[in-house]
């Protein structure tokens, strides 16, 4: 048991770990399948962990050898049974490598299916490198033509993202990268999606990249010009973000009905809007309990969901991208690309499957834009003077999303408010409960921002 004792112990550390806090109770490895022999080895391990009256899975990619060099020491795990050094896989190009191969080759191995989308051609033989920022997932970057994104905590079933990109790729969709091939296995009986390759966009730019530098931009130019009084105001920018906005949310209009076309809609009607006020009003519970600091927006928070409450409807409801905000699209040399269909990690497979009002992914991208402003003004000794200049930015920028959103043809977010509003707000309490238990000193932000809604 001493490996699943080391095993355990990295897993804790590691920042796509979805139990922190709970206290790790038990785990095992219920699948150990050896994709290479000798030394380097490389075992593809999956395992469960309980937390409580809960189980997730996990997939590590486990390689060994019998001496660590330096290079991959930051990646250890420990001591393998046999004596050899245990350590992820996914930092070792020498084990990366028939990754790649196997997915080109539509290659077996034990209960691992390596399978490559028809007529997808891309260069094998490439070394790799594990893109650092992310959070719920691990990439490899090979060469500058593919991208192999792993999935680390494992739902039984067809996982979205490559459900959707694939799908949208088979309509056309400019807005999505181009999936190349997937590594998948059978978990509680049914195909599991392990990892996707898509073609990697080496040009690209994140949102959350270009709207943070656009708001730099204007801070310092509010600096320059002596304080808020100045009047500087986002339209003044030379990094003026609202045009890619708008552009943005013309893409999510097409990409929602490419959607709506690949995978059906249907119609929210008024049972259905009252369950999902329920829902919103249990979640508004539970982050009270948490977070007492929100109990001071909860009447405000309530009344705009008894004002959805009270909507008759119907509202048109389709498959929507889940976890929608500046870090899930990029900026290419063509137009915008949308990344990271699956959702939140943490919601259940089926309802990340389900369907949903797009403007739930408008609320999202609206929060985003709110985080982008606010969260250079953490820690600064003149954010009061700043914050104005902030909501002026917020309200630039979402105000062009949306007459993209609209004007391609999406649900108009004008006309929709009280759906809109109430959408804004549960992402907001989500976003409380999100930054109390991992990221306090972001708090502030949601925070703020419900004193101004």
């Amino acid at each position: 048991m001493a490996f699943e004792d080391a095993l355990a112990a990295w897993l804790v550390r590691q920042r796509w770990f979805a139990g922190k806090g709970r206290g790790l109770r038990d785990l095992a490895i219920v699948a150990d399948t050896e994709i290479i022999g000798g030394d380097p080895g490389l075992r593809h391990l999956i395992v469960t962990v309980s937390h409580g009256t809960t189980v997730d899975y996990y997939q590590v990619l486990a390689g060994l050898r019998g001496s660590l060099p330096d290079q991959l020491r930051h990646a250890r795990i420990g001591a393998a049974d046999d004596g050899r050094q245990a350590y992820d896989a996914l930092h070792d190009s020498d084990l990366t490598k028939p990754l790649l191969a196997g997915i080109a080759a539509d290659s077996a191995v034990g209960s691992l299916q390596m399978r490559r989308v028809p007529g997808a051609r891309f260069e094998t033989g490439l070394d790799s490198l594990v893109i650092s920022s992310e959070q719920s997932n691990t990439s490899l970057v090979y060469g500058e033509e593919s991208i192999l994104k792993v999935f680390r905590r494992l739902s039984p079933g067809p996982n979205p993202d490559l459900e959707v990109t694939a799908a949208l790729s088979r309509l056309g969709s400019p807005h999505v990268a181009e999936p190349l091939g997937w590594i998948e296995t059978r978990l509680e009986g049914v195909s599991t999606s392990l990892a996707i390759l898509s073609r990697y966009l080496r040009l690209a730019s994140d949102g959350w990249s270009l709207a943070a530098t656009s708001v730099r931009d204007l801070y310092a130019m509010e600096g320059m010009e002596g304080g808020a009084a100045a009047g500087v105001r986002a339209a003044d920018a030379g990094g003026d973000f609202a045009g890619e906005a708008r552009r943005l949310g013309i893409a999510t209009a097409e990409v929602h009905a490419d959607l709506a076309a690949a995978f059906g809609a249907d119609e929210l009607g008024p049972d259905a809007v009252g369950e999902l006020t329920e829902q919103m009003f249990r979640k508004l519970d539970l982050a009270r309990a948490a977070v007492p600091e929100i109990g001071r927006y909860a009447e405000m928070i309530g009344d705009a969901y008894s004002s959805l409450a009270k909507l008759r409807g119907p509202f048109p409801v389709q498959r929507v991208h889940g976890d929608y905000h500046l870090g899930q699209v990029l900026r290419t040399q063509t137009g915008w690309v949308v990344l990271d269909f699956e959702g939140e990690p943490a919601t259940p497979l089926a309802q990340r499957r389900g369907r949903s009002s797009p403007l739930r992914d408008v609320a999202g991208m609206l929060r985003s834009f709110d985080y982008a402003a606010r969260h250079q003004l953490i820690g600064r000794p003149d954010q009061a003077v700043l914050s104005g200049v902030a909501r002026d930015w917020v309200r630039r920028n979402a105000g062009a999303f949306c007459a993209g959103y609209a004007e391609a043809g999406g649900l108009d977010p004008d006309a929709n408010g009280v759906l809109l509003r109430a959408l804004q707000l549960d992402k907001a309490v989500y976003e409380v409960l999100y930054e109390a238990r991992h990221r306090p000193s972001w708090l502030p932000i949601p925070l703020d921002s419900l004193a101004e809604f």
